[in-house]
């Protein structure tokens, strides 16, 4: 991407796939990209990350364009797609590999998301307490090819989604 404006937001919501879907699919994200992050094993491999014992999560990095999509819009958006209360586990999907992270890549950003978090807690809207990781961006791999846009590719697929974006 060339145009100064776009900006980088980093989540991790369960198996990347359906997330990388619901995040394409909004307005004002121009691209996605499906990785791993936050753990110790440099250049990981899906076979790696499915251990649960580098410590990375599946995550999706969505650039956007910030005068179409607020970052506080993309935030609604994984708090969507997802249960932020359960650790380690989306629907069936289960180990650390799956777990609800939001990785900011600015002090604004990471100021967002906490105030996010704490109204979404403070709505009652889930009854169990949210367990999503707020922690600074660190280095995203890239997934292997045939990861990425694996829903538009195949047109559909097994993870667990709760809402896809309009």
């Amino acid at each position: 991407m060339n145009n100064k404006n776009i900006q980088l937001a980093t989540f991790a919501a369960g198996c990347f796939w359906g997330v990388e879907e619901a995040f394409r699919n909004t307005k004002g994200v121009k691209s996605t990209m499906v990785g791993y992050i936050g753990g110790r094993l440099e250049n990981p491999t899906y076979q790696d990350v499915c251990t649960s014992k580098t410590g990375h999560a599946e995550a999706i990095q969505v650039q956007f364009d910030p005068s179409e999509i607020s970052y506080e819009k993309l935030l609604d958006v994984f708090w969507s797609i997802h249960d932020p209360t359960t650790m380690n586990r989306q629907g069936p999907d289960i180990g650390s590999q799956y777990r609800s992270m939001i990785l900011f890549h600015t002090p604004e950003q990471e100021a967002i998301a906490k105030k996010s978090k704490e109204d979404l807690e403070r709505s009652g809207r889930f009854k169990n307490k949210i367990v999503t990781e707020i922690v600074p961006a660190s280095t995203f791999y890239k997934a292997e090819d045939y990861h990425q846009q694996y829903y538009m590719k195949r047109g559909g697929g097994s993870c667990y989604v709760r809402y896809v974006a309009e």
